[in-house]
């Protein structure tokens, strides 16, 4: 597809923002072998976002970008206060400090909800009408656009994708972690009083991601550099978060990569949120489980 010179302007700098945010700590770890605590992480991201959001008043050609690096302005800062100062009050510290599974993670997980409340405020000031961010239920059983790689043919709806690949992904997932931890039978039984702790972390966390790196993401950049490049720089966002988390590295990029794209496809589509949340909710549900018997951890 040809772009004109102004939307490769954008296009390039989304990139550029994108990549720069989410590559920094990963290269100075691993490469340069430089431990980058959080608090120095949101305050780099958040200088780099600052200049780009100035350079948009000095550039007209990226002047459009002005949402996408508010979102990430009001992204940023919220996690900077939930995560290098809230969390270290001493009340919480005893919370996420707790062995109980249910305490510890459910803390944090409050943390992280009240973060998407922020962004919620700040994308309905911006777009005045929840659909507009993907905030609703949207049309189950709407078209699927055609994936020849992924077997999606023509006239296909979301009910039957949608209902198809939360089965598939699952049991890839399931797969994984079954290899890599080989729970003993006993641990899963001493799981079981933890589920519905473990049902209520998935659908949190579920909730949080689909909201604070989807479909903000692809609101804000839907418009401006069109409905695919959007969901490429938001499925690349989404996934180089997930190198520091379960499964670990390249392969977690890759894996998180797609889902990332195939769910905020499900966005894009149904126009709403269902789809998305339902199949990571799955995903969560197995993740979870498998933290709460201390069978694999984030990062490696």
């Amino acid at each position: 597809m040809n772009h004109s010179p102004t939307q490769t302007a954008r296009i390039a700098t989304a990139w550029v923002v994108i990549l720069s945010l989410s590559l920094f700590r990963i290269v100075m770890q691993e490469i340069f072998k430089i431990s980058v605590s959080e608090g120095l992480e949101y305050t780099v991201s958040l200088l780099f976002v600052l200049a780009g959001l100035a350079l948009t008043f000095l550039w007209p050609a990226i002047r459009p970008l002005r949402p996408f690096f508010g979102l990430f302005i009001v992204l940023l800062s919220a996690q900077f206060l939930a995560f290098t100062w809230i969390d270290q009050l001493p009340a919480i510290q005893r919370l996420l400090k707790n062995p109980s599974f249910a305490v510890s993670m459910l803390t944090e997980l409050t943390l992280k909800l009240a973060i998407t409340l922020v962004v919620i405020v700040f994308l309905f000031i911006l777009k005045k009408d929840r659909h507009a961010f993907f905030l609703a239920r949207g049309d189950l059983a709407a078209p699927t656009g055609p994936v020849k790689w992924l077997g999606i043919k023509p006239g296909e709806r979301w009910n039957i994708t949608g209902r198809n690949f939360a089965f598939f992904i699952s049991l890839g997932t399931l797969a994984f972690l079954v290899i890599a931890a080989r729970p003993p039978l006993d641990a899963v039984l001493m799981m079981l009083p933890l589920l519905p702790a473990v049902l209520l972390a998935a659908a949190m966390n579920a909730f949080y991601e689909e909201i604070s790196y989807k479909a903000s993401f692809l609101a804000v950049l839907e418009d401006v550099v069109g409905k695919p490049q959007a969901l490429a720089l938001m499925a690349a966002f989404f996934g180089i978060f997930h190198f520091y988390g379960i499964p670990y590295g390249v392969i977690g990029v890759a894996l998180a990569s797609f889902l990332g794209w195939f769910l905020g496809k499900s966005m894009l589509e149904t126009r709403g949120l269902f789809w998305a949340w339902f199949i990571h909710f799955l995903q969560d549900v197995l993740i979870f489980a498998f933290l709460a018997i201390g069978m694999v951890t984030p990062g490696g």
